[in-house]
C-alpha cells in the first residue's frame, strides 16, 4: 500500500510535549498527524495518507451520523529503554477489525494494510511515544485508535457506498495511578449489552453506548464498573462495560466467559495463552452469577480479575447488587504474576516467548 506523508509545519514543541508527556491523563492530547484511507466500490482502498492532525468536515447528512455504521480498535504503543517503538499483537487487531467489518457490512481493510497503516502513523509521530527509562520505570504509552466509518452522504438503510478508515494516537498515562487497586463492581439487574445474534462480538460504538446507562447506575452506587448478565436468561456473567472477566478457582483451574455476545479482547485471548504456559488451564464457558457468589463464599474461588487494553490486568473487588454484597477473593497472586508478564513483555523489560511484539521502529 502506498502511504504518502506530509509534514505538519506547526508540530506541537519540544517544551509543550515534555509537559504533555509528564502528565498526559487518557484521550486527552493528540498526536501532530492523522492516517485517513478512503473507500469506494469503484476504487477500493485507495488515497492512504498522513497528514497533519485536524478536524473533519461532515455533510450533516453523512451517514454514520444517522445509522451509526462505525468500527474501532483500541491498542498501543510502547517505547522500550533502547529508544525503539513497539506494538503488542497488532495484526490480531487488524483480524478483529476484519470480523466486526463484517458484521457492520463494511469492506474488510486486509491484515498486512492495517498494520502498515498503523505503523505509518506511529513513525511520523514516534516522538510522541513516551519515555519510560528513568528510574523506577511507568507504564505510559501512546494509545492508538484505529476507526472506520460510513463517510457517504445519503439517508437510507442500506451499507455506506463511502467508507473511511482513519487511525489517531494519544500518549497515555499509567491506568492505576498510585498503584493497582481492585475494582468495585455492580451488578446491572436492568440492562443488558448484547445479544444472540447481536453485535457484541463486533467493536462498535453501539455497544459501548448500550453500556452508558448502566455504568452511570455503578458509579452511582460506588462502584467503578458494571457487570452484565446475559439477555436469554439473566443468570450468566458475560463482560465488564470495558473488561472481561477471569475467575480462579483453589486447584488453579481459571475460567473465563466464553465469547459469541461478548467481544473476544485481545488481552483476554494472550491471558489465556499465558496462563496455559504457567500451568493453568483455562476453561471458556457460561459461568453463572450465582457460581461467582457461592464459589467466592466456600473459597472454591480464590481470585478474580479483569482484563483489557487500558489497565491490562486489574484485580477484582466486591460485587455490589441492590440486594447484597459479595466480597473480594483474599488472593491475588496470580493476577499480578499474570499482569506483570503481559506488562514486562510490552515494554521490553521481560523475554517474550510468545513473538507477539511487533516492531515499529
Amino acid at each position: 500500500m502506498q502511504i504518502s506523508t506530509t509534514a505538519n509545519p506547526t508540530p506541537v514543541d519540544d517544551a509543550r510535549l515534555a509537559e504533555i508527556h509528564a502528565n498526559p491523563g487518557f484521550g486527552q492530547h493528540f498526536t501532530d498527524h492523522m492516517l485517513t484511507i478512503e473507500w469506494t466500490p469503484d476504487s477500493g482502498w485507495h488515497d492512504a495518507r498522513v497528514t497533519p492532525y485536524g478536524p473533519l468536515t461532515l455533510d450533516p447528512a453523512t451517514a454514520v451520523l444517522h445509522y451509526a455504521q462505525e468500527t474501532f480498535e483500541g491498542m498501543k504503543a510502547y517505547r522500550h529503554d533502547d529508544g525503539s517503538v513497539w506494538t503488542f499483537r497488532p495484526e490480531q487487531n487488524a483480524a478483529r477489525m476484519v470480523r466486526s467489518s463484517q458484521r457492520l457490512a463494511f469492506p474488510e481493510l486486509p491484515v498486512d494494510d492495517f498494520v502498515e497503516a498503523v505503523d505509518a502513523l506511529v513513525t511520523a509521530d514516534q516522538r510522541w511515544v513516551p519515555d519510560n527509562s528513568a528510574a523506577g520505570g511507568g507504564e505510559k504509552s501512546l494509545y492508538l485508535r484505529p476507526f472506520m466509518f460510513a463517510s457517504e452522504t445519503f439517508l437510507g438503510v442500506r451499507p455506506a457506498q463511502h467508507v473511511t478508515f482513519m487511525v489517531i494516537a494519544s500518549p497515555a498515562g499509567a491506568y492505576f495511578k498510585g498503584g493497582i487497586k481492585p475494582v468495585n463492581l455492580w451488578l446491572s439487574e436492568t440492562f443488558t449489552r448484547a445479544g444472540r445474534g447481536g453485535m457484541g462480538a463486533a467493536k462498535t460504538g453501539g455497544n459501548y453506548a448500550a453500556s452508558l446507562a448502566a455504568q452511570r447506575e455503578a458509579i452511582e452506587q460506588g462502584c467503578d464498573q458494571v457487570v452484565f448478565l446475559d439477555d436469554q436468561e439473566f443468570r450468566y456473567i458475560e463482560e465488564l462495560g470495558g473488561m472481561n472477566l477471569f475467575f480462579v478457582h483453589r486447584d488453579g483451574r481459571i475460567v473465563t466467559p466464553e465469547t459469541g455476545t461478548i467481544l473476544e479482547g485481545i488481552t483476554r485471548a494472550s491471558i489465556i495463552e499465558l496462563a496455559g504456559k504457567l500451568g493453568h488451564a483455562v476453561e471458556e464457558r457460561k459461568f453463572s452469577i450465582d457460581e461467582w457468589r457461592d464459589g467466592v463464599a466456600s473459597g472454591e474461588i480464590t481470585e478474580i480479575f479483569a482484563c483489557g487494553t487500558a489497565a491490562v490486568v486489574t484485580p477484582v473487588g466486591e460485587l455490589r447488587s441492590p440486594a447484597s454484597v459479595t466480597p473480594a477473593p483474599a488472593s491475588t497472586e496470580l493476577t499480578m504474576k499474570i499482569r506483570e508478564e503481559l506488562v514486562g513483555m510490552q515494554f521490553g523489560r521481560t523475554e517474550d516467548t510468545f513473538g507477539w511484539m511487533h516492531r515499529v521502529c
